[in-house]
């Protein structure tokens, strides 16, 4: 398969195929949903079809010329099971169903596995059929049963961060004789949401800000009792170290007096440091994962848009698609 890819690419018409494969690819409608019928399903010999035909057209041209009735029998012998392989390789895509399961949020550098549902409705199993990103030589085999599905997985790394929408797939069969290539093209609808990639070492979280209003109350609260913890933040003192929850889950988190819980934690992109947009962008990135685990509720400040501090699943997902689009 990747000779013959490489041979494609060595064809001085590969780029106007190229160009006629996107115009054509352009017109095919996006769904997350496809039924393969014989308007969306094609077929073409193969190489070894195409050899197969000239033995063939020899064949039949020296029974002619020798009369041999032996001769007569085996090319007409082997031509029947060519049509029959043609029929049945074009049966085995013909009438299944493909649906894209929806994808998950995936962060840069880290591949997204795309899962496609093939389901059948023919009472004989449909085998050999592969599935792949159009363009690509990284298939995935299956067999589908008898009146059942089988699950497919793709996958696809996106390159930069943000809402990406997922690439073509194609499904090709050569099955039973591999005389016949049978294949069809798919445009899923889906969108893939990428984060940013986050910053394997990230330096601590800032430190909080005093809440608006607040500012009075402060300083009342001096009774020594501690409740709630928050991530460590350089400077604490060891006493305030949360030592079992460390040896539990391996992070450090200090014990928040009601005096600092006056302070609202702010992941702002003005002080993720001075280095390039992407590199703040995961610095930030790195920071969300790290309130969200240590439940701290924190607030988020990019340009030109500002989420108010809040926690939770939920929130953490609002900040995390904020930074993939900004």
């Amino acid at each position: 398969m990747a000779f013959a890819t490489t041979l494609q690419r060595l064809n001085p018409l590969a780029p106007a195929r190229a160009r006629f494969q996107r115009w054509w690819q352009s017109r095919l409608p996006l769904a997350d949903t496809l039924r393969l019928t014989q308007r969306n399903v094609y077929i073409l010999p193969t190489a070894p079809g195409w050899m197969l035909a000239a033995t063939l057209l020899v064949l039949l041209v020296a029974s002619i010329n020798y009369q041999l009735n032996l001769g007569y029998l085996l090319t007409f012998l082997l031509a029947g099971c060519a049509a029959v392989g043609m029929h049945v390789a074009h049966a085995t895509l013909r009438g299944i169903d493909l649906k894209l399961v929806a994808p998950d949020a995936q962060f840069a550098g880290t591949s997204t596995v795309l899962t496609v549902q093939l389901s059948s409705e023919r009472r004989t199993p449909r085998r050999g059929i592969g599935l792949a990103l159009l363009g690509t030589d990284h298939w995935t085999w299956t067999d589908v049963p008898a009146l059942g599905s089988a699950t497919v997985h793709v996958a696809f790394a996106p390159a930069t961060r943000g809402l990406h929408r997922v690439p073509a797939i194609t499904a090709e069969t050569r099955f039973p004789l591999g005389t016949f290539r049978v294949w069809c093209y798919w445009r899923p609808a889906a969108q893939v949401m990428v984060y940013p990639k986050p910053e394997a070492h990230p330096p601590p979280l800032p430190p909080g800000e005093p809440k608006s209003g607040g500012a009075g109350t402060g300083h009342a609260q001096s009774s020594g009792e501690f409740d709630g913890v928050r991530g460590y933040r350089r400077g604490d003192p060891l006493k305030l170290v949360v030592w079992k929850k460390f040896a539990k889950a391996g992070e450090l988190v200090s014990r928040d007096s009601p005096q600092t819980q006056q302070h609202v934690l702010w992941l702002d992109f003005a002080q993720a440091g001075s280095a390039s947009v992407e590199q703040r962008l995961s610095r930030l990135c790195a920071w969300v994962l790290q309130a969200d685990q240590l439940g701290l509720d924190f607030g988020l400040r990019l340009p030109g848009a500002e989420i108010a501090p809040g926690g939770g699943a939920a929130h953490q997902r609002r900040c995390l698609e904020a930074l993939a689009l900004c």
